[in-house]
């Protein structure tokens, strides 16, 4: 394409993605493609990376073993998450330490549900039925992104994602079929993780500001309006079976559309958490940084072995 005019190009490029094809990182891509690519998924990282920070704070209170082995396990999936997306947002020219940096300097963002508080044991099933709920309708969709080691990665990621939604679903089925006491705690996580999971699909589409592109683009498949509308339809049957109650009013079935209508979300909360001035916002940066900091020795180890092995076999 080095022959060609910019908008040849941009037209060539426009042509691959209506085509269904990938863009690789050896491909001409838009610059702007790569910058909203290189955001967004340095800020999916992110977020996979600092939501271990409030399940992590259970492991030792989980009440039994099998609880505790289950919930080690998804926060190892979560590392894991964080390794294959900053592994992909590498792949478009921006190196490793630089994203961290954003994200310690507060340059980068990451998911505002992640600055809310796990007070209870009943708030781990709240987390994994609604967040991890969540993130699954909103992830399914990137598993045909435009930009290839992105979609690859989301395949593995949210075949995790599934088990996750069922771990916290089962924690909450058991609550909420416990004493009441029990079932008491599932209602108060309720309560406080719906609206927090309802604005993790960003704003309504005529506020948000990137995402005709990222459709445009086909790394959106669908709007964060119609994700979220999905995510409603799908959990308000799953609360009734639970037999506890959506914080909503307005929710109520709609014949006519066959979806559920619902109440406002507050969008004064969603951006003032996501300014930083959340529940655990600086408590969250403060684990992360210091986890960076006392880590220095193992990166350090880690180059020096690798500087030594090339010595060797050159």
């Amino acid at each position: 394409m080095a022959n060609l005019t910019p908008q040849d190009q941009e037209n060539k490029f426009q042509e691959k993605i209506d085509a269904n094809l990938y863009i690789e990182p050896k491909d001409w891509m838009m610059d702007r493609y790569r910058h909203n690519l290189i955001r967004q998924i340095s800020q999916h990282a992110h977020s996979e990376i600092v939501g271990m920070l409030p399940e992590g704070n259970w492991i030792t209170r989980a009440p039994n073993l099998r609880r505790k082995a289950a919930l080690l396990a998804k926060v190892q999936d979560e590392a894991g998450h964080g390794l294959y997306l900053y592994s992909a947002a590498e792949t478009l020219g921006i190196s490793r330490e630089e994203m961290i940096n954003q994200l310690h300097t507060g340059k980068a963002k990451y998911s505002n549900i992640f600055n809310y508080p796990t007070l209870t044991w009943a708030d781990i099933g709240a987390v994994g039925w609604l967040v991890d709920g969540a993130a699954i309708i909103n992830q399914v969709m990137l598993q045909r992104a435009s930009y290839g080691p992105y979609a690859r990665a989301m395949i593995r990621i949210c075949r995790e994602e599934s088990f996750h939604q069922r771990q916290g679903f089962e924690i909450m089925m058991t609550l909420s079929n416990g004493t009441k006491e029990q079932k008491a705690m599932a209602q108060d996580a309720l309560n406080r993780w719906w609206w927090p999971s309802m604005m993790m699909f960003g704003p309504n589409d005529k506020d948000s500001p990137n995402s005709a592109d990222m459709t445009k683009w086909r790394v959106k498949r669908e709007s964060n309006d119609e994700l979220r509308q999905r995510f409603v339809d799908r959990v308000a049957p799953q609360a009734d079976f639970l037999g506890i109650k959506i914080p909503d009013e307005k929710l109520k079935w709609n014949a006519d559309t066959q979806h559920y209508n619902f109440g406002e979300i507050n969008w004064d909360e969603f951006h003032h958490v996501i300014s930083g001035h959340g529940p655990c916002n600086r408590e969250r940066m403060e684990a992360r940084i210091k986890a960076h900091e006392e880590g220095k020795w193992v990166r350090d180890a880690a180059a020096a072995y690798a500087n030594k092995k090339r010595s060797k076999a050159a």
